[in-house]
Order: C-alpha cells, then sequence, then structure tokens
C-alpha cells in the first residue's frame, strides 16, 4: 500500500504487516525507519492502521482455513468464483501453486495465474504452462493424486512452496487384512500426552467437544467424521489417549473396511499429530 501523511514531518504504511513509518523532513533519506517514534504511537491513523493489520491478518487466516479444507475434501471449486477471488492477495498466495484437476483427473498441474473470465493457467509435469477452461477445478487431497511421487519432485526442482499443506501433506494407506467387524483403532489407547490435549487441539485446527477430538472431510458424497477419544486431568495438564474411530455425520459408525482414503488417511493424521507420535508411525502414500 502507499504510504499515509501524520503531522508534518511523517508518513505510516503497512510494511510486511507492520506499521512502519519514515521521515518526510529536510533530511529525509526516505527508508522506513526501524521502529515508530514514539509521537506517532497514540496517533489516530496508527491506530487505525493497525486495526486493519489485524483484519488482515485474521482475513488471511480465513482464507487458508477454506482453501485447506477445499484440499482435505478434494472439493470442486467453480472456476468463476476462483476467478472473483484471485485478484484478493490473500486468497492468490494461498492459492498459487497448488496441485490442480480440470477436468481430466489424468493432468493435473501446478495453478499459477487464473483469468477474469475464469480461465486456469497452469504448469504440467510436461513443464509447459497450458491454458484451461473447465467449469470447476478441483484442489485434491494427496492421496488422491496418482502422480503424488513425481508432482513433488517436480516441485522440488522448480522450488515450489505451497502455503497449503498439499503436496507434503503427512498421508496414511489403510493396511490390509482388516477385518470385517471392527470399528475402532487402538494403536494410540493408553498414550499420555503432556499439556492441555483440548487446547492443543483447537490449536491444530482440529473440533473438541466433551473428550473427543474430531475432524471432518467430505468424501464419496457424505461427510465423515473421525474422532479420538481422550481422558484429560486437569490437575496435571495431562491427557490419555482412548480409541479412534470413524462415523458418517449424523449417522452409523463405520467399519474399519468401509472407510474411505481420504478419511482414513486425516484420521490417522489426527490422532499421529496429538499422540506426538508423527516420526514413528508416518507413512507417506
Amino acid at each position: 500500500m502507499g504510504w499515509l501523511a501524520v503531522g508534518d514531518s511523517y508518513e505510516i504504511s503497512l510494511v510486511d504487516g507492520k506499521v512502519t513509518a519514515r521521515s518526510t523532513g529536510l533530511r529525509a533519506t526516505g527508508r522506513p525507519l526501524k521502529t515508530l517514534p514514539k509521537v506517532l504511537r497514540d496517533d489516530p491513523e496508527v491506530d487505525r492502521l493497525r486495526q486493519l493489520a489485524q483484519w488482515l491478518d485474521r482475513h488471511t487466516a480465513e482464507c487458508l482455513a477454506r482453501i485447506d479444507a477445499w484440499v482435505v475434501s478434494s472439493l470442486p471449486v467453480p472456476t468463476g468464483l476462483l476467478a472473483r477471488i484471485w485478484p484478493d492477495p490473500s486468497w492468490q498466495d494461498a492459492l498459487r501453486d497448488l496441485v490442480v484437476l480440470g477436468d481430466d483427473p489424468a493432468e493435473p498441474g501446478f495453478l499459477r495465474d487464473v483469468t477474469d473470465t475464469g480461465d486456469l493457467r497452469m504448469v504440467n509435469l510436461d513443464g509447459e504452462t497450458v491454458r484451461l477452461s473447465p467449469a470447476s477445478a478441483t484442489l485434491p487431497h494427496p492421496v488422491r493424486l496418482a502422480d503424488l511421487t513425481e508432482l513433488r519432485e517436480f516441485a522440488d526442482e522448480l522450488d515450489i512452496t505451497q502455503r497449503i499443506e498439499q503436496l507434503h501433506r503427512a498421508t496414511w494407506s489403510k493396511p490390509t487384512g482388516l477385518k470385517d467387524r471392527d470399528t475402532t483403532i487402538a494403536d494410540f489407547r493408553g498414550t499420555t500426552v503432556p499439556n492441555r490435549l483440548a487446547a492443543r487441539a483447537a490449536t491444530l485446527g482440529f473440533r473438541v467437544s466433551g473428550s473427543q477430538v474430531t475432524c471432518r472431510v467430505w468424501e464419496a458424497g457424505r461427510t465423515v467424521e473421525a474422532g479420538m477419544w481422550f481422558d484429560e486431568d486437569y490437575w496435571d495438564s495431562e491427557a490419555t489417549l482412548g480409541t479412534l474411530s470413524w462415523s458418517v455425520v449424523d449417522g452409523p459408525t463405520l467399519r474399519l473396511a468401509e472407510v474411505g482414503p481420504v478419511a482414513w488417511s486425516e484420521g490417522m493424521r489426527m490422532a499421529t499429530v496429538l499422540s506426538g507420535a508423527a516420526t514413528k508411525t508416518e507413512k507417506e502414500a
């Protein structure tokens, strides 16, 4: 953004999300000052700029959370919607370089631009920039990408950094040999977790209700919820984990064999993160 005159000797602006001042006096260099002058700290214009910075931070966080939800559930997003939100720097920064699928699920590409009419400019695995005009674009969960290893390697070659965990999101594959009647995973049961688990879970973006931590995924036309029970001791701030299971929201508990690949991966990811055992049990697909 530009610089706003404040008083007779200073201008202020937002630089990297912080209120910054520069001098406009006779000896001014035009360079931002390292600290905000004391005379400006209580200025109404400075306060308004601080409030704008706080709103922008909340807006950016909301954009990241919404796009993360799109990726987790592999939701098709209308390209008309992408065209409307792309000019917003917060949306654009979060969307750029995500792997996107158009009409052909076998042709993934890294999103680089969205035109006013909703056309997508993407870099494909051949290194070519292509222009697609699908009605909607899917931001797929990594377990849905057949070319995941190749995409990861190509992203490293291009030095791509994604704001949303997509390509390098930890994933878990459902094991073979599950018993038909099994409905719970007991691998994490009895694990003692230091610090307050409920607060930690909420900070990580999981839902907490009573003594259960949950995460939801839209998969195969239904909303599936992975839930992990815990018993927290509020006196010594420790929690003991229980079993992990999956259920259809407002529906039945699922047998493990019925859980889809995305719901399975996200449930295991939640349980592993909460147990602090990610380095031991993480298994990338």
